[in-house]
């Protein structure tokens, strides 16, 4: 796939991680555009988003990794890209994977980086939630839908100017999945590796709550 692309990486208190992930992005997509944006972080994060990468958007306050997704992906558009890639910060996306979330495209609307639950391999809470959601969202879609928490994603452009999602935090990656997948857009698993080192931002019980909300919604036949 030779279109241009964006990286669009939402960033929250990430100094520790933030560098090395842009700089392998870079080294896996040397011609894309690299959007970070700082959710309001107290550390260093601004300082070496401005040192590795092209866009820096900042919040001055938390809102959330929906809301920062959103500013990411409108400044993307708004350089002309024909498809997005959105990585965590934390480093528990491996950039490695990113070509062939890409070469997805070719066939794809939107191409998720698909992490495995075998035990052991991802934390059993998470396991938990992610097999519930994902089976969820599958039987919203009638079809089967891997990884639905993952915000490893490549988005081709029409899919992102013909889809509003809802929510400002980590519902809004799964309030996009079921508003794609309804829009008739092909969705397709890629395997990545499942990495888990940096803490995650995602809080199980408010976080959940949010995406199950989300959920039910959609499956109560509103979506607006």
């Amino acid at each position: 796939m030779n279109d241009t692309v964006a990286c669009v990486i939402p960033a929250l208190d990430a100094e520790a991680t933030l560098g090395a992930v842009a700089r392998e992005l870079r080294t896996e997509l040397p011609r894309a555009i690299v959007v970070v944006v700082d959710d309001g972080s107290r550390d260093a994060t601004a300082s070496i988003a401005l040192e590795c990468c092209d866009v820096l958007v900042r919040f001055g306050t938390n809102r959330g990794k929906g809301a920062a997704l959103r500013a990411g992906i409108a400044e993307a558009l708004g350089r002309g890209v024909d498809a997005v890639l959105t990585i965590d910060a934390d480093g528990q996306h491996p950039p490695a994977a990113a070509p062939a979330l890409m070469a997805a495209l070719g066939h794809a609307d939107v191409a998720i980086g698909t992490r495995s639950r075998a035990r052991g391999v991802m934390p059993f809470g998470r396991r938990m939630t992610n097999a519930l959601a994902s089976a969820a969202v599958g039987a919203i879609l009638g079809g089967s839908v891997a990884d639905t928490q993952s915000g490893y994603r490549a988005i081709r452009r029409r899919v992102l100017e013909s889809v509003c999602a809802d929510g400002d935090r980590f519902e809004y990656e799964t309030d996009f999945l079921i508003r794609a997948g309804r829009a008739g857009f092909r969705l397709e698993a890629v395997p990545i590796a499942t990495l888990y080192g940096a803490p995650s931002h995602f809080r199980a019980l408010r976080d959940s709550t949010r995406v199950v909300r989300t959920i039910w919604r959609h499956r109560g036949g509103f979506t607006a």
